[in-house]
């Protein structure tokens, strides 16, 4: 079994659950994190849509509230197989969700500082 080595951040928590960024791939704390999950849309597609209360049905996936991180996450079209559902996908409600949401900044890893 291979072993993995967590950021200090993510030590620094214990007894906290710690999730991946589909994004960016990089682990976290689950407070940090949106979950999300797919919901089915007529005809035949899903709507993939946020759940910060985190009680929705169904499989979840976690992401930054971050723009970068969500579009890696489409560009590498992890929300599929994050959500395990196939068909069309629609990220319109969590693109506006996090570009509506006061807390949407940068996660340290990818800020830049110029």
């Amino acid at each position: 079994m291979a072993r993995h080595e967590h950021s200090a951040e993510v030590r620094l928590r214990p007894g906290h659950p710690v999730r991946t960024c589909i994004g960016c791939r990089q682990l976290a704390p689950a407070a940090d994190l949106l979950r999300i999950v797919a919901q089915p849309v007529e005809p035949n597609g899903w709507a993939v849509v946020p759940d910060p209360r985190r009680r929705l049905p169904g499989r979840g996936a976690w992401l930054h509230r971050d723009r970068k991180c969500l579009s890696q996450a489409e560009k590498r079209r992890a929300f599929g197989r994050a959500l395990r559902v196939s068909g069309s996908l629609d990220t319109a409600a969590l693109v506006l969700s996090i570009d509506s949401d006061p807390a949407s900044e940068p996660h340290p890893q990818q800020s830049s500082t110029s």
